[in-house]
């Protein structure tokens, strides 16, 4: 699951950003109505929510195809518009109840209004019997900052019971060891699971909190319930835990009362260094059956070839996968994904427009609509790990997700903090078009983590992310929050995210305007921007891009 806002990212390479970046280029017209047409397309019922593997995907991978045509792209894979992705999908049914014995009664919970898991194992069949629960805190292990919490303890055969997000999530500031306030990796629900795995864990329950989640319990439900798809491995992903999945706090208060134990103090104590994991003399039992599938899904790419270096390359990305048929609400049970992320296509759409009618750049640009972003970042971590085109010639990009419907700010956003040398190229940009750079408003949120930039980011592609801001030029900064908060309320991962003849598209246009002078000030120019010296990724992509 990804923020439901805006992303913008820069992907780049190996050395600085010059001190003083040229004056950004002349945005050609940017067709809305294009975009609109698309969005609609793509949101449509016609096309059943746009799940992978399913037979709308034929005519998701049809439309984006005539549309790369149209905007003058050619295929990208060697002659080929798609890329395949190798995918399983596992449909649970026979779902038990989330048992729990060893108190003076047993405990049961309802799938889907209590508890959601699924398995991340390839197997027909998955039972978690009398497995003992663990209270981990955040389940995290650190050795740089000295932190262990599964110090003493084999995990082999136990259920681990996880807090979400970091330990210090709470601060007003970034101070703390986890970076206070702004989420790390270590806060988010996939090292966890990763995490528990390498433990030895035959399972995870991560107990959910709306505001260190950033989200309620619906996109949960909505994201956990139906089919799961999964990039295929050699191993089945036998070295997985038999189930990972979530449970509601009031449940998990529930399951620490039965076992003498305060979840609120113990919580407390896991945010302490130095924390050791907690049996809480409780036995954990679930199972359920799956349907295995597997097929091909597809990674769409076009190119613009370069005219003077061509085997250097610009990325511009978005997802074009959504949920398919989910949980109905009010009788309506497909989930249209119209902002997120028909609107991020819609996007790529018209950025290759754009850079077509400017004419090739002296750097090759490539157009990536990926697939099972909603799945995990799958689609791009699949193409990040088997590229077409070498990540060490990777200069940067712009990955689209979600361009929310509203009007024009004053005001854009750095996720993830000042990470790279790029930070230059956007402050120039920005003063340039007379915007100003804002903090991010929710850093809790870990939306850096979220979505299909982070593929890259992860093997060494440094990566700058950009949000439109909240504070609008018609409104103000409490009707952008608002309009923004609405949307991740009422719309993110529902039936309700449905296109609008009614959108204002005037900051969408904004983005796509941004988006463009960002990429293609890097595909005319000679820079390589690297990490900041000390970040997460700086080491990963100096080894791909050594300093000549």
């Amino acid at each position: 699951m990804k923020k439901p806002l805006l992303v913008l990212i820069l992907f780049a390479a190996a050395s600085s950003v010059a001190a003083a970046p040229p004056a950004p280029p002349t945005v050609p017209p940017i067709h809305v109505d294009g975009m609109k047409e698309t969005v609609k397309t793509l949101a449509s019922d016609a096309f059943e929510g746009r799940a992978p593997g399913t037979a709308a995907e034929l005519k998701v991978l049809a439309y984006i195809v005539k549309r790369f045509k149209q905007a003058g792209l050619k295929p990208g894979n060697h002659g080929k518009w798609l890329q395949d992705v190798p995918t399983v999908t596992l449909a649970a049914e026979n779902r038990s109840p989330l048992t729990i014995t060893g108190g003076r009664a047993p405990l049961s919970y309802t799938f889907g209004d209590d508890w959601v898991a699924a398995s991340f194992r390839f197997a027909p069949h998955t039972e978690v019997k009398d497995s003992d629960l663990v209270f981990v805190g955040y389940g995290i292990v650190a050795p740089e900052l000295g932190w262990n919490d599964y110090a003493g303890i084999d995990m082999h055969g136990k259920t681990a019971v996880i807090l979400v997000n970091d330990p210090d999530y709470a601060q007003a500031d970034e101070s703390g060891p986890f970076k206070g306030r702004r989420m790390t990796y270590y806060g988010r629900w996939t090292y966890k699971f990763e995490e528990a795995a390498r433990q030895g864990a035959t399972a995870a329950l991560i107990v959910h909190d709306t505001f260190p989640a950033a989200y309620g319990w619906n996109v949960i439900h909505s994201s956990w319930t139906g089919p799961q798809h999964y990039v295929a491995t050699p191993g089945d992903n036998m070295d997985q835990t038999l189930a990972n999945g979530w449970i509601q706090k009031p449940v998990a208060q529930t399951i620490f009362a039965a076992a003498g134990q305060d979840f609120a103090k113990l919580s407390e104590a896991a945010g302490q260094k130095g924390f050791k994991p907690v049996p809480l003399g409780l036995k954990a039992s679930v199972s359920f059956d799956s349907t295995i599938t597997r097929a091909l899904s597809h990674n769409v790419i076009g190119i613009q070839p370069g005219k003077t270096r061509p085997r250097e390359y610009v990325l511009y990305s978005a997802h074009w996968d959504h949920f398919g048929h989910c949980p109905a609400v009010n009788g309506d049970d497909i989930c249209n994904g119209a902002v997120d992320n028909a609107t991020g296509v819609a996007g790529l759409v018209a950025l290759a427009e754009a850079n077509h009618e400017a004419g090739p750049a002296p750097r090759s640009q490539l157009f990536i609509a990926l697939t099972l972003e909603e799945s995990g970042l799958l689609g791009s971590k699949y193409y990040a790990e088997n590229p077409v085109y070498p990540l060490a010639k990777t200069v940067g990009g712009v990955n689209m997700d979600i361009l929310l419907p509203g009007g024009r700010t004053r005001d854009y956003t750095q996720t993830g903090g000042d990470k790279s040398d790029l930070t230059a190229l956007l402050r120039s940009t920005l003063t340039a078009d007379g915007l100003v750079e804002a903090p991010e408003a929710h850093p809790e949120r870990g939306s850096y983590y979220r979505s299909d930039h982070f593929s890259f980011a992860k093997l060494g592609v440094p990566v700058y992310s950009v949000d439109r801001g909240t504070d609008l030029v018609i409104g103000g900064k409490a009707v952008g929050e608002a309009q923004r908060q609405d949307y991740t309320s009422h719309r993110y991962h529902q039936p309700s995210d449905e296109y609008s003849p009614t959108w204002d598209w005037t900051g969408p246009l904004e983005d796509v305007a941004l988006f463009y002078q960002l990429g293609r000030s890097l595909a005319d120019s000679k820079a390589w921007p690297n990490w900041n010296p000390g970040d997460e990724f700086r080491a990963a992509r100096d080894r791909s891009r050594p300093a000549k």
